[in-house]
């Protein structure tokens, strides 16, 4: 059996390279993150052959003093942390003082600095080329700051350098991380240069539109136009930033940035509370796009759970997910038709639509299907529209009379008329879609699709007026679950109770269930529960029932819309579409698919070449 030995300094530091150094990218991460830690208000990134050759990262931030140059490159050499307080309330992007020195330890490095304390000092800089070359610290002319110049990264591990990737590959990456770092300091400008060709000059953003201007630069102007802001706070907790509309929605989870105190992160909590907010409206297989920012007290959240500090631990996890589930999913209901369609003046009661903070119409309050103006609610059960139900044409006109000053198209031709974000209907076609126009352009509804949606929140509604409804199991359900599994049941019974789930723990490894929501009375009872107990241990909360009960809404809602070939008149169709602009979600049916489209008249006269 071998003796326990000491690592020596050099083994240690290629170690910890491993970690901390995979491939360019990190060494661009770990430095940008010191410059801005540093207080930085300018940052040039310069790269050559993909960071292999070269990088270089010039700053503008407080500097290194003479005395600790030499320190800066050791091991566990930080000026961020000092002490255990100090790791419980983390403010800082890096704090463990480990980035220089492995860097150093696998490439040839350069250091050049001017701190700000010494005023009387043109700057100093240091060498070292890999751990066993000794370091050399010598006088260089440098404005106030730090320039960091990495050659030949694993000039000294060529096995390493073997798993590289193509130059194009590694500039990728570390244009990501450029990338990520400037939707985290607004207030910082970023330059990037590859092989002496400017990349990305993105100055310092200011106001709102200067930062949407940047996240357009970031994530491409598509994103910022089909977008909607999002600014809550409450119970200490702020969120804010940009999600998009579930119509702009990603085959791949490639355009999600969330960022906790101005850290990048990718938690599984905040995935899920997110995914939860979006299951009502997106299409399967599809993902979100968002850029967002919680902000929290450094306390609660824990960032030194992982080596490259991208997950984090938060103390109270079920009120984080709660709080991100709530915002989202507010703000995506509050969704209409005119935050979808291009500038036009809105309807009767409504102001031009525009977000304020949390993404709610200036001025006026959001429109509950209870709180639907007269002039805007069609016949209820019994209207035009509705499916299962002989229509009299005569009995719905004397219905829509106060639609009747509404439903002329020739109000478009009058400069001063109000007219509704969707317009008025002008046909139905193949007895599927309704054309509609209105002052801008065209639209096109699915009206089975459209009415399918109004069917489904108005049943949502009246099943949220209602208490839950139990169903108590004829025979009662014994499931065979993990002591964890029992322990949660047993702790979290009133909550399974206010589910509609009524649970007895019988064993140490076993359950019974006795009572099940009425709605959900013919559903996989095994398979429920565990997913909910499941949810519980792992998010503290569960949403479950509420979207197999929706699921089952939806299913009724389907069955209950008007079917394709179904004659509508022009006032039933009117009637619908004032329905689709006073209910939430309106935009997407049940399954996550538009309900309309938009053409304006320019984007038709492109079509058939007007005025070229």
């Amino acid at each position: 059996m071998h003796r326990i030995n000491l690592l020596n300094q050099r083994l240690a530091n290629q170690i910890a390279a491993g970690e901390v150094v995979e491939r360019p990218a990190s060494v661009i991460k770990e430095l940008m993150e010191n410059s801005l830690d540093a207080g930085a208000t300018q940052l040039t990134i310069d790269v050559e052959q993909g960071g292999t050759k070269l990088m270089r990262v010039r700053d503008n931030g407080s500097g290194i003093l003479k005395d600790d140059m030499e320190l800066a490159l050791s091991r566990h050499a930080t000026s961020k942390i000092s002490e255990l307080q100090d790791l419980e309330a983390i403010g800082s992007l890096g704090f463990r003082g480990e980035a220089l020195a492995s860097i150093s330890s696998v490439s040839r490095l350069r250091m050049q600095s001017k701190a700000e304390d010494e005023a009387d000092s043109s700057g100093w800089q240091i060498q070292a080329e890999g751990q066993d070359m000794a370091t050399r610290l010598e006088p260089s002319a440098h404005p106030q700051g730090t320039t960091v110049e990495v050659r030949d990264l694993f000039f000294n591990t060529p096995a390493r350098k073997k798993f590289l990737k193509t130059e194009k590959t590694e500039f990728t990456r570390i244009d990501e991380v450029v990338k990520r770092l400037a939707l985290s300091r607004f207030s910082v400008e970023f330059n990037l240069n590859h092989n002496q060709r400017a990349v990305h000059k993105m100055l310092a953003a200011k106001s709102d539109h200067e930062k949407q201007r940047r996240v357009g630069l970031v994530c491409g102007p598509a994103f910022v136009e089909n977008s909607v802001t999002v600014d809550v706070e409450r119970a200490g907790l702020r969120l804010w930033g940009w999600v998009s509309l579930p119509t702009f929605s990603r085959s791949q989870a490639d355009l999600q940035y969330f960022y906790v105190n101005g850290r990048i992160i990718r938690d599984k909590l905040v995935a899920h509370a997110i995914k939860q907010a979006y299951r009502d409206v997106l299409f399967h297989g599809r993902h979100p796009a968002y850029v967002l920012y919680l902000e929290l007290d450094p306390a609660t959240v824990d960032v030194n759970v992982h080596p490259t500090k991208h997950e984090v631990r938060f103390r109270d996890s079920r009120l984080v997910h709660d709080f991100l589930f709530s915002a989202l999913h507010k703000a995506l209901a509050e969704v209409s038709p005119a935050d979808q369609l291009p500038d036009q003046q809105a309807v009767v009661g409504l102001t031009q639509p525009g977000t304020s903070g949390f993404g709610e119409i200036e001025g006026q309050s959001s429109l509950g299907l209870r709180d639907a103006p007269a002039s805007y609610q069609s016949a209820d059960s019994g209207a035009a529209y509705s499916s299962g139900q002989s229509v009299n044409p005569e009995q719905v006109r004397t219905q829509l009379a106060a639609l009747s000053q509404l439903t002329q198209p020739s109000q478009l031709q009058q400069e001063d008329a109000e007219v509704p974000p969707l317009g008025y209907a002008i046909a139905q076609l193949h007895g599927i879609y309704i054309l509609a126009q209105n002052k801008e352009g065209l639209i096109i509804v699915d009206m089975h699709a459209a009415h399918e949606r109004i069917t489904y929140e108005r049943m949502k509604l009246a099943t949220q007026e209602e208490e839950i409804k139990m169903q108590p199991l004829l025979v009662p359900v014994s499931i065979a679950v993990s002591q964890a599994e029992a322990d949660c049941a047993e702790q979290q019974q009133q909550a399974l109770h206010d589910l509609g789930i009524a649970i007895e723990r019988v064993a140490e490894e076993s359950i019974v269930v006795r009572q099940v929501p009425s709605l959900l009375k013919d559903s996989n009872v095994e398979q429920l529960v565990r997913d909910v107990l499941s949810d519980l241990l792992e998010y503290g909360s569960s949403e479950r029932i509420q979207a197999h009960q929706d699921e089952l809404l939806s299913t009724m809602a389907c069955h209950g819309s008007v079917r394709a070939n179904r004659h509508l008149t022009i006032p039933e169709m009117n009637a619908l579409l004032r329905d689709m602009e006073v209910t939430e979600r309106s935009g997407q049916c049940n399954h996550g698919r538009p309900t309309f489209i938009y053409q304006s008249l320019d984007e038709l006269d492109k079509l058939f070449l007007r005025g070229q």
